[in-house]
């Protein structure tokens, strides 16, 4: 452990904003530890998540990982980011049905709930590090923030959205990570999750060119 730490705390004093693009190698090695740290989480949530077992488990030096995240909250932060990625992708290939874009909007969110539904201790592991992540977390919080809010814009099909439509979009997605963290406590059942997406999602109808002019 004592070990652990002093490597943390040094990868955590690094500056990663100014790094170059990864290589086609090191791309592929970051996705080994995404990958693994999604199947801990998986298993056993948050706490089954060691930076060690991280880095036996994608054949890694420790050292190495923490050169990519400085902790456990980087790790399963990017690794919601890296989730959100994977759901957009699918989300395109089958787009969600509606007439109206806050109906396709509500439809796409409960799709992702679902599918993290079906990963009950990752969902947790990833919302539990979101809610801890501090300042040095930010560019990691910001991607998932970017990912979701692309999310959101795919199913209004805007491109060039409004400040109102990207304020009523930011409003959404705190809903929809509140709804996770209500759900995962227990405090939230499904219907009701749903009644709140479908409520919250009646604001992009409010923000559209032809309702305010």
């Amino acid at each position: 452990m004592p070990a652990e730490t002093k490597v943390e705390a040094s990868a955590a004093r690094a500056t990663r904003s100014d790094s170059p693009p990864l290589t086609e190698r090191q791309e592929a090695r970051r996705r080994r530890i995404l990958h693994a740290s999604a199947q801990l989480a998986s298993r056993g949530g948050f706490d089954a998540v060691q930076m060690r077992e991280v880095a036996e488990s994608s054949q890694v030096a420790l050292g190495t990982l923490y050169r990519y995240f400085p902790s456990k909250v980087h790790l399963l932060v990017a690794t919601m980011q890296d989730q959100l990625e994977h759901m957009h992708g699918t989300l395109r290939k089958k787009p969600p049905a509606g007439e109206t874009a806050a109906e396709r909007v509500a439809a796409t969110l409960m799709r992702a709930f679902r599918a993290l539904q079906r990963e009950p201790h990752l969902a947790d592991a990833m919302v539990r590090a979101l809610t801890f992540a501090d300042r040095s977390v930010s560019p990691e919080v910001d991607q998932v923030s970017r990912q979701t809010t692309a999310i959101i814009l795919d199913a209004m099909g805007l491109e060039n959205p409004t400040p109102e439509q990207l304020s009523a979009v930011r409003v959404i997605e705190h809903t929809w990570h509140s709804a996770l963290i209500t759900w995962l406590s227990g405090r939230a059942s499904i219907a009701q999750v749903k009644i709140d997406i479908e409520t919250v999602c009646r604001l992009i109808d409010l923000t559209t060119p032809e309702e305010s002019a």
